[in-house]
């Protein structure tokens, strides 16, 4: 299986204080485990992922140490890791996309279908993408 990663799993992924780190970082590893699995990003979500963290930490992190914390990311992913590029245009939409706050979100599964991956979201909103199951609580 292919995964598109969305900006706010890269973001979850990528600081430990997020709400989302542990169950993030737990499908990540179990993915790149996975024989036949693969962990995309495009830019779109690598760009997301810039703005966010220094956003995040209201300028704290600059663009530039954003920027090598997303690399060591994905070099950690070894070869489950793939860019793949946008091949795309901006004015290829489904029927569920009616407002502007989605179109990223349609783009982005529109580009990984036609490469035959699904988005990696953690967004319950976004119709034919694959929400990260929740993390299993300790026992």
């Amino acid at each position: 299986m292919k995964y598109l990663l969305d900006v706010n799993v890269l973001v979850a992924w990528g600081w430990s204080d997020h709400a989302a780190y542990e169950r993030t970082a737990m499908w990540i590893a179990a993915v790149r485990g996975a024989r036949d699995s693969k962990l995309l990003t495009s830019a779109i979500p690598e760009l997301g992922f810039v703005r966010v963290s220094v956003q995040r930490t209201g300028g704290s992190v600059t663009v530039e140490e954003a920027a090598e914390t997303l690399a060591g990311m994905l070099r950690s992913l070894g070869s489950a890791h793939a860019f793949l590029p946008d091949d795309r245009a901006a004015r290829q939409f489904p029927g569920w996309c009616r407002y502007a706050s989605q179109t990223t979100d349609a783009h982005l599964v529109g580009l990984a279908a036609a490469h035959d991956a699904v988005l990696a979201t953690l967004d319950t909103g976004i119709p034919g993408a694959f929400v990260l199951p929740d993390a299993t609580p300790e026992r």
